[in-house]
């Protein structure tokens, strides 16, 4: 007979593990701009600049130093204790748009930062659908408003979204706003 399994827990990284503005110093000094988390009302830090900035020439700025980037990333408050205490628990399985290629830099973050995880899989693409249907995730942990309402509708399963300027559209019932780890850790007692 074998033990049930562990409820499967699918988290994003970037704004939710870290702090949604922790790429926003790095943006202020490479483009001479004063951006503050509040002025980003959109998934995109580039509608937040008070002039035009050219896309392909940020993407290409944002890729060569990404890297850097991930691994001075500042941990979100109480991620790491929460996450501590669930690893027993549940599996913490960590799917995130990073490209493959930061890989190895962001699970030394994870190391550095004593943040456990079961499985970190970097899709390279904001589009977690697939990767969390194969990994059977029962709840998922995320930033990014589409993403949260795409996941939640197309598995049916309750996504904890942690709330920032840039998400605050309508969300469908099983999506769940959320300020802090404290408030992801009170509804997964109370839930699961």
């Amino acid at each position: 007979m074998t033990s049930k399994q562990k409820p499967r827990f699918g988290i994003d990284i970037d704004g939710t593990v870290t702090t949604p503005d922790t790429l926003i110093p790095h943006i202020n000094e490479r483009y001479k701009t004063n951006i503050v988390l509040k002025d980003v009302i959109e998934y995109d830090f580039l509608s937040a600049f008070p002039h035009p900035v050219d896309r392909n020439e940020f993407a290409k700025w944002f890729k060569e130093n990404e890297a850097y980037m991930y691994s001075v990333s500042t941990i979100a408050q109480d991620a790491q204790a929460i996450l501590e205490k669930w690893q027993h628990v549940y599996e913490l399985i960590y799917i995130s748009a990073r490209d493959v290629s930061v890989l190895e830099i962001t699970q030394k973050w994870f190391e550095n930062h004593k943040v456990p995880f079961h499985h970190i899989e970097l899709i390279g693409s904001h589009d977690k659908l697939a990767v969390a249907k194969k990994q059977a995730v029962d709840v998922f942990f995320e930033d990014k408003h589409d993403n949260a309402v795409m996941l939640a509708e197309e598995l049916n399963i309750p996504v904890l979204l942690f709330d920032t300027p840039y998400n605050r559209k309508s969300i469908p019932s099983n999506v769940v706003r959320i300020n802090n780890w404290a408030d992801a850790n009170h509804w997964i007692s109370k839930h699961f």
